[in-house]
């Protein structure tokens, strides 16, 4: 579909600016859920983004590769690794409260918990977080309490 209108000094084309904000979603989508630390058009992965759609996945990283974990509420625990030698995390868990509005509502947890790991030697560690709420007063329903992620950590980057 191409709209054209007029007005002002030229012609805005719909259909471009759909196709960059697809291309941008593309890449955003790139980033997030299982992702590996294999080369890509330039050159070898240095840090890989995990969110809730990684949890229960095994993902694989080069020695060397920082893991990101953004986990999308504020009940969530800090993410630990289970190996710390050999995923080690860097620097302390960051929490940033979404401002209230018609999208969050006081109470509900929104915001997120970062926690940013490096990668060292070759070996395996699962990065595990925790929540019991899920909202205001509300218990999270049992597959919504415990996010796990298995991560394969292959020679040097």
């Amino acid at each position: 579909m191409e709209r054209t209108e007029s007005g002002g000094r030229g012609r805005v084309r719909l259909r471009t600016a759909l196709g960059a904000l697809a291309g941008a979603a593309v890449l955003v989508l790139a980033g997030c859920g299982s992702s590996s630390g294999s080369a890509g058009p330039t050159g070898p992965a240095t840090a890989v983004t995990l969110d809730e759609q990684a949890n229960n996945t095994t993902v694989t990283v080069k020695a060397g590769v920082t893991v990101r974990v953004d986990l999308h509420s504020t009940y969530w625990s800090a993410v630990t690794s289970s190996a710390p030698q050999l995923l080690e995390q860097t620097g302390r868990p960051t929490v940033v409260p979404s401002p209230t509005g018609p999208a969050c509502r006081v109470g509900s947890g929104c915001g997120t918990v970062s926690t940013d790991f490096l990668a060292h030697g070759a070996g395996s560690a699962q990065l595990t977080a925790t929540r019991t709420t899920c909202g205001e007063a509300l218990l999270c329903a049992p597959d919504q309490r415990t996010f796990t992620v298995t991560v394969q950590i292959t020679g040097t980057g």
